[in-house]
């Protein structure tokens, strides 16, 4: 993967929403357990997805976007949860459907 490559820059557009969206639940929702984990996964995809354009070999490179792939389900449930749980929602401006946009 090189600079601008597609994995890379929309990785990093869903980190700063899930920056952006982290920063709402703990100032406006006063929420910061479920906020601290969805940042933490959230953002470790792309930074996975950078780690592993400087693999020392195929099977590192696999290994490093395989756990990325795996940062991303767990990124997906904390989003499931804050929806279903009425964290996003409408009225606080975040749209569960904007935050899977990708």
């Amino acid at each position: 993967m090189a600079e601008g490559s597609a994995a890379r820059e929309k990785s990093r557009a869903f980190a700063l929403r899930v920056v952006k969206s982290s920063r709402f639940l703990q100032s406006e929702r006063k929420e910061y357990v479920l906020s601290k984990q969805l940042l933490r996964s959230g953002t470790a995809i792309g930074a996975l997805i950078r780690e592993a354009e400087y693999a020392e070999s195929r099977a590192d490179f696999v290994h490093k976007l395989h756990i990325a792939l795996k940062e991303t389900s767990e990124t997906d449930y904390w989003i499931d949860l804050l929806c279903d749980s009425g964290y996003f929602n409408p009225e606080a401006g975040l749209h569960c459907r904007l935050m899977r946009k990708s």
